[in-house]
């Protein structure tokens, strides 16, 4: 991590003036006028470059950037030697699609994200460029390898906005506003809370005398979807004993397990994937983020007797990229070697800090997370502490007027995903600005 550290010889935040300064703003000028107003900016950040965890605006303004770019960049903005295998790998071969043809550097990668995978025995893998793909793949797998048409999936989820992703999806109305119809079959129920409820017990039992009683047929069920570690709803970890009981059900029912580790999974929680915390495994696990540091790549895998489809059943003409498997290879050489370790260590770090916040201020209701993947949830104090989204969001731009990047997710949370080269002193400060930011708006 030493390499990354070059970065920043001055203190970070640094800041020349208010946000955004003038060339920012004459970016977001050009961007009101043509990209899509789809796009969900939480604040006017307009990013130059970036290292390690320091981002550079385009007014030379320095922010601590605890957001990864929505946890992306595992092993920090631009980490050297994931530079040089990207140029490395460029000056050689950039694309010649992995599914009408070969290359060892994508074959290498496969090899070795099916080696690591949960699970025992052999497994394969399908590469794509992004989450939602690698969640498409799986939805795909699953009705071909069952021949049945029905999936069950959790409200708080997020699995992507393409349509099959879509339909599995159930975190903001907005997300599924106007594109009706969905993708019929799938099924959504309650996610556990340990905060707010409902128990796990509750919830599997639900699955069990209420759904698949009186709703779905067991025997149509294709495959149950769930993150092991919810995250746009909300950053929720479920207790142990509700994946263990969904591995149960699936196997009782003939469904596959697919775990949904976009977010979660490469080291983020303190282990290389989530469902390591919980002792089970799934029968496909799906993967983007942090894979490749910055570079588009997703990957799909499944048991081998599970992805036994036959060619041109599934095929990406850019999924698996040359370049972007270079970036992956050199990203799981960093994480294995140091970086989940840091996670892990790191981020106790980081919940302590959070959790000592809390205790003087009656505004946060709930610290919550493993590893670098915690949120803080804004409650309004007294009689039932209601989620208070709106503070939430005030905070998180304050936070980025004095220079520190956030994110929210669930109703009210906010999240703090920074990379994995996060050190005991980055957290120290981003906590420090975040208490500033909470004193500064009231309820």
């Amino acid at each position: 991590m030493a390499e990354q550290r070059l970065a920043s010889p001055s203190p970070v935040p640094e800041l020349h003036g208010p946000v955004p300064g003038p060339r920012a703003r004459a970016v977001l000028e050009k961007d009101r006028r043509a990209v899509s107003p789809s796009y969900t900016r939480s604040y006017p950040l307009v990013a130059r470059r970036g290292r390690g965890l320091v981002l550079e605006d385009e007014d030379g303004n320095r922010f601590l950037d605890f957001t990864a770019g929505i946890a992306v960049t595992s092993t920090g903005h631009c980490h050297p030697r994931v530079v040089e295998a990207i140029q490395r790998q460029a000056a050689e071969l950039i694309h010649m699609s992995g599914t009408d043809f070969y290359y060892a550097v994508q074959a290498d990668l496969a090899e070795r994200l099916a080696r690591i995978a949960p699970g025992r025995g052999a497994k394969r893998v399908f590469l794509t460029n992004s989450g939602t793909e690698a969640v498409e793949a799986a939805f795909k797998l699953a009705r071909w390898r069952t021949r049945r048409p029905r999936a069950l999936a959790f409200i708080g989820a997020f699995h992507g906005r393409t349509m099959g992703a879509l339909s599995l999806t159930n975190s903001k109305v907005i997300q599924r506003a106007g594109f009706a119809p969905l993708l019929s079959g799938v099924t959504h129920v309650p996610f556990p809370n340990p905060y707010r409820g409902p128990e796990a017990a509750w919830v599997l039992d639900f699955i069990r005398r209420t759904v698949l009683r009186r709703t779905v047929p067991p025997e149509e069920v294709a495959a149950i979807f769930v993150e092991p570690v919810q995250g746009e709803g909300g950053y929720v970890v479920p207790p142990l004993e509700f994946h263990q009981g969904l591995r149960a059900i699936a196997d009782e029912i003939g469904a596959l397990l697919v775990h949904d580790e976009v977010q979660s999974g490469m080291g983020r929680t303190g282990r290389m994937f989530a469902s390591e915390h919980f002792g089970v495994a799934p029968d496909v696990v799906c993967l983007a983020k942090g894979i490749a540091s910055g570079m588009p790549l997703g990957a799909c895998i499944a048991r081998e007797e599970v992805m036994a489809w036959p060619p041109g059943a599934h095929a990406s003409t850019f999924g698996g990229n040359p370049v972007s498997c270079a970036a992956a290879l050199a990203t799981l050489d960093l994480l294995e070697a140091e970086l989940v370790e840091n996670a892990r260590v790191v981020g106790a770090h980081l919940e302590g800090l959070l959790r000592g916040l809390a205790r003087d201020e009656p505004s946060i209701g709930d610290v919550r997370g493993l590893g670098l993947m915690l949120a803080v949830e804004l409650v309004r104090p007294g009689e039932g502490s209601p989620p208070d989204g709106a503070r939430a969001g005030r905070v998180i731009d304050e936070c980025f007027r004095r220079g520190l990047l956030l994110l929210p997710c669930g109703e009210s949370g906010i999240r703090f995903c920074p990379a994995l080269v996060a050190r005991r002193e980055d957290c120290d400060r981003a906590v420090e600005v975040f208490a500033g930011a909470l004193a500064a708006t009231p309820e």
